[in-house]
């Protein structure tokens, strides 16, 4: 099995209610090992920025003052198979289609506000972790 990094966002809605420590321990306890995190309160643009691939479609303007609104905790995860097990434990986009036990069917409080983000493939991974962190801020 490969070794990779994935890029996962814990969203304001989770941590305006204190859930970093809760989902982070998911994340580890799937075998995901965090090798650098931040918390930010992404500005404007910044969220425009980061999520600029969505520009045109019409649930941007509300994705970025959701992202907005308060802090966030970007990370940095490592694993066998990283991306591909982040999503399993994140769960379905929708919280109600979400598998049980997962991050988005325990924590989500809609589709909207889904708790967290994860990179969906290896470039998408490396865009998104080179938006938020430094090569030498990724301590593996």
């Amino acid at each position: 099995m490969a070794i990779e990094r994935t890029f996962s966002m814990i969203k304001p809605d989770a941590t305006r209610r204190n859930l970093t420590g809760k989902i982070t321990a998911k994340l580890e306890e799937a075998g995901l090992r965090v090798v650098a995190s931040k918390r930010v309160w992404m500005s404007r643009a910044q969220a425009e920025g980061f999520y600029a691939v969505h520009k045109e479609r019409p649930f941007f303007g509300e994705l970025v003052e959701t992202m907005t609104a308060g802090p966030t905790v970007v990370q940095v995860l490592e694993g066998e198979n990283a991306i591909l097990k982040n999503r399993e434990v994140m769960g379905a986009t929708n919280p109600a289609n979400a598998a049980e036990g997962t991050i988005r069917k325990e924590f989500a409080v809609s589709i909207g506000e889904n708790s967290v983000h994860g990179s969906d493939a290896p470039e998408t991974a490396a865009q998104e972790i080179a938006y938020w962190f430094s090569g030498v801020e990724l301590v593996g």
